[in-house]
């Protein structure tokens, strides 16, 4: 009887020590399983627009039948979006190339970012050295994007026509540094924050001014906060859509707003045009992230280094 009683318990932490092991053997395939499926649900999208891209017309969407690859490849809808065809048969009332949306997007987003960052770095270090503008002031700047876009959107339009902004790239400009000057301030802010007050102490020292201190002593220290936040906002600026809808018509059309037109009374929706469009809009944030990538990594994990 006491035998009995005394293997219980040891039968019982045997059993248990087996679910231990057995949940650490699971362990790995339970993440490779959901690793799996993260990238199932983000990739899919890109899949499909890479494969839509290259589908003839009748393989766009055909009633009652699915194609999960271009059966008969194609760059058509390439040389469709960009006009490297002659006019065809879908597009009637505008042109069917894509290169001065295009031309457009990157003016406005690359000055919209350019005008955000010239404001927001002195802005930022200001508020991180000096304290400019007291405890409340980054709260304030940040209610800049508090506020629902479709709250503003419409007073700003009046403002613009008003004062013959709307449908030019400087008016687009200066909404787009408007905008992403809240994000900016509050990118950077940390950044100078983990600057030692001694670097520009010492410049001072060495006989350099505020403004040569600044310049020569911390902003090199934060290139890598820079080119994080530079490519931060312009793929905001880039992606934009609901700004350059109401505030531009015809003159200074963007990308994004010229892809939600594609479309036409005998095909419908151009979703191989779109997918080749959207190919291509992909590639500027890309291509400015690969040649700025040697100072990404230094300024996302800046912060998470304590001195």
């Amino acid at each position: 009887m006491a035998t009995a009683q005394e293997t219980a318990p040891a039968r019982a932490r045997v059993r248990a020590s087996g679910w231990r092991v057995a949940g650490r053997r699971a362990r790995p395939a339970a993440r490779a399983l959901a690793i799996l499926l993260m990238a199932g649900a983000f990739g899919f999208p890109l899949y499909w627009t890479v494969t839509m891209s290259f589908k003839p017309l009748e393989e766009w969407n055909p009633p009652g039948k699915v194609f999960w690859y271009p059966n008969n490849p194609t760059l058509s809808n390439f040389e469709d979006i960009l006009g490297l065809k002659g006019a065809g048969e879908f597009f009637t009332e505008r042109s069917r190339s894509a290169l001065t949306p295009l031309y457009h997007s990157l003016i406005a987003a690359g000055l919209g970012t350019v005008l955000a960052l010239a404001i927001g770095i002195f802005a930022a270090y200001g508020i991180a050295r000096f304290r400019a503008g007291g405890r409340l002031l980054p709260f304030q700047i940040l209610q800049l994007r508090m506020f629902p876009p479709l709250a503003i959107i419409i007073p700003l339009l009046f403002m613009w026509v008003y004062l013959d902004l709307w449908d030019t790239w400087h008016g687009l400009v200066i909404l787009y540094g408007a905008v992403t000057f809240p994000f900016v301030v509050w990118l950077l802010r940390s950044f100078f924050q983990e600057v030692p007050r001694e670097i520009s102490e010492a410049a001072i020292v060495d006989g350099c001014t505020q403004w040569g201190a600044f310049f020569k002593a911390v902003l090199p220290q934060v290139k890598g906060g820079l080119a994080a936040t530079a490519l931060f906002v312009f793929i905001l600026n880039w992606s934009d859509f609901l700004i350059a809808l109401v505030m531009t018509q015809n003159n200074w059309q963007t990308a994004p707003v010229y892809l939600q037109a594609l479309q036409s009374g005998q095909a419908g929706q151009e979703y191989g045009p779109q997918a080749a469009l959207a190919m291509i809009l992909i590639m500027p944030p890309a291509i400015f992230g690969l040649l700025i990538q040697r100072y990404l990594v230094r300024g996302l994990t800046f912060g998470a280094i304590k001195r």
